[in-house]
């Protein structure tokens, strides 16, 4: 299986060893830098493109939302993920909107950080439980049970207006499923996923899972059962 190599910025260095610890024990991560700045991370993301970036929110010269949202200008193969210890709404919301595709707080356990960057590349949008709750909490709308697609008439208060394969489509999104996972699920080919996903991520004017996620939950497109 191929390496994924992670680039690491967080500015407190007994932490860094530990998320650096954390990368380099799992056999399918490589540990592509360490750093402790905006400025340091610009710098290594544009030498080394790495497949992820992992990042604090709380850096001595900015933010890490500010790193999250150039990557995704940049564009090129990086993914973002937050691993911070604000859990809190401005910064969940921010990160998300910014491009973050996983955000995990920092009393994740090493061998679970490796795993959400695994899901991450695959697909998923991995998030710490407390942080997932809070979205559900935040947006969900009471259902009977899980989380379903609504109506696909239910666009016409202001909503996209989704076809009945794409609200499905957009429900195993919201519940984290990988395109391989969806498909086998939904008896399509990854390659019709994929399809779906960009008519889905066009209509909703968003770049990234976690944005989708988010507008989902909020406009009601999908209800979820706590």
């Amino acid at each position: 299986m191929a390496s994924h190599d992670v680039l690491i910025v967080e500015d407190d260095p007994p932490t860094r060893v530990w998320l650096a610890s954390a990368i380099e024990r799992h056999r399918d991560l490589v540990l592509a830098g360490a750093v402790g700045s905006c400025r340091e991370a610009r710098e290594a993301l544009e030498r080394l493109e790495p497949a992820v970036l992992l990042t604090d929110l709380g850096l001595p010269d900015g933010s890490g939302i500010e790193l999250i949202r150039w990557v995704r200008e940049r564009g090129g193969r990086t993914q973002s993920m937050v691993i911070t210890v604000f859990g809190d709404e401005p910064h969940v919301i921010a990160a998300i909107e910014a491009g973050a595709l996983g955000y995990l707080l920092k009393d994740a356990m090493p061998d679970a950080i490796g795993r959400s960057i695994l899901e991450m590349l695959a697909g998923g949008s991995p998030m710490s439980p407390p942080v997932a709750r809070y979205l559900l909490k935040r947006f969900g709308q009471p259902a009977s049970s899980g989380i379903e697609s609504l109506p696909a008439d239910a666009g016409a208060s202001g909503g996209p207006a989704l076809s009945e394969r794409e609200r499905e489509v957009l429900g195993y999104i919201v519940k984290g499923f990988t395109y391989v996972e969806i498909a086998r699920i939904a008896g399509l080919s990854s390659h019709t996923v994929a399809t779906y996903v960009r008519r889905v991520y066009g209509k909703l004017e968003v770049h990234s899972r976690g944005e989708a996620v988010y507008e989902a939950i909020s406009m009601g497109l999908v209800r979820v059962d706590e």
